[in-house]
């Protein structure tokens, strides 16, 4: 059996998130249920945090996993450096 997880992506890379999707969401299935998870927690309250997304999550069986940012995998072209920003 193939587990599935999933990335929520944030603008700050500290905020990104991995979670294990539970075994019967297909994917399509497994991203409106978050999306929706995710409005109903922001709806509940207008000051909401990862602490209140997870619990929420947690409790439709979508765990909250820790994980190591690794190096970038993007390849660096002509006239780009590694680093830094513009």
């Amino acid at each position: 059996m193939c587990e599935t997880f999933m990335i929520l992506p944030a603008a700050q890379t500290r905020h990104l998130r991995l979670l294990r999707v539970p075994p019967d969401y297909e994917r399509q299935e497994a991203y409106r249920h978050v999306t929706a998870v995710m409005a109903e927690v922001q709806e509940r309250n207008g000051c909401w945090d990862w602490e209140d997304l997870s619990q929420a999550l947690e409790a439709r069986g979508f765990i909250p996993l820790d994980f190591i940012l690794g190096p970038a995998i993007d390849p660096v072209t002509e006239g780009e450096t590694g680093g830094g920003s513009a």
